[in-house]
């Protein structure tokens, strides 16, 4: 099972959303930021690196705010903990994907997310989380 962390990176009553581009798996979905956890890293430090990696931020990564299992039909399982982000130093900067935007909580429902995403886009939208 491939071991993923996001972030919920929320500033003014927004999150951010990232859109992969058209070359990566599952192109033009929308996702948290974030990435694959490596051998023998811990999940914060993992996305503390992605983040980096990702947007050029150096962020104060907070509390656990959920963990999902999910498995594609095509095959793969996948482990996602998503970790929310009050507060960050730099300015975001878009290194690797086709589009990033703040939106409103509930206009996530609207955004094309990845299967493995949308119980949670669903309980952001209703306020049941962060």
């Amino acid at each position: 099972m491939k071991r993923v962390v996001a972030a919920l990176i929320l500033k003014d009553g927004k999150v951010l959303v990232c859109q992969r581009t058209r070359h990566q798996t599952m192109p033009l979905k929308w996702e948290f930021p974030g990435g694959k956890i490596e051998e023998g890293e811990q999940p914060r430090d993992a996305l503390h690196r992605e983040l980096d990696e990702e947007l050029g931020i150096d962020a104060r990564i907070g509390e656990e705010v959920a963990r999902i299992q999910h498995e594609y039909k095509g095959g793969g399982a996948v482990e996602l903990r998503f970790y929310v982000v009050h507060n960050y130093n730099g300015e975001l900067e878009n290194r690797i994907f086709r589009d990033v935007r703040w939106a409103k909580r509930s206009e996530l429902p609207s955004y094309d997310f990845l299967e493995a995403d949308r119980e949670l886009v669903q309980d952001l939208a209703a306020g049941k989380i962060v």
